[in-house]
């Protein structure tokens, strides 16, 4: 089962995504400059093959939710995250969220 719902963090909006997998569940919330999601995501690939793209986006493992991801730390994060808009590792996704 696929969920796609409008959120809205303060005055932001962005799309949160929940796709119920075997075992698992994606978890992306996203809007037009960035995303974060799950752990499903490989940011060494963002980073280092796809630089070029200048992709902003982070990671957070150890979620089941999109509430929980949004209050998760960031676990890892592209070199664009960090350029672009003072993304860490360990900087609260919802925080990171809304620096863009």
């Amino acid at each position: 089962m696929v969920t796609v719902k409008p959120l809205w963090i303060d005055d932001k909006a962005f799309t949160a995504v929940q796709v119920k997998l075997p075992k698992t569940n994606l978890l992306v919330v996203s809007n037009e400059v960035g995303y974060i999601m799950c752990g499903a995501l490989d940011v060494d690939l963002l980073s280092d093959k796809l630089y070029e793209r200048e992709i902003v986006a982070g990671r957070a493992v150890g979620v089941k939710t999109i509430e929980q991801l949004l209050e998760a730390p960031l676990d890892k994060v592209t070199i664009a995250s960090k350029e672009k808009y003072g993304w860490e590792e360990g900087m609260n996704c919802k925080e990171a969220l809304l620096l863009l």
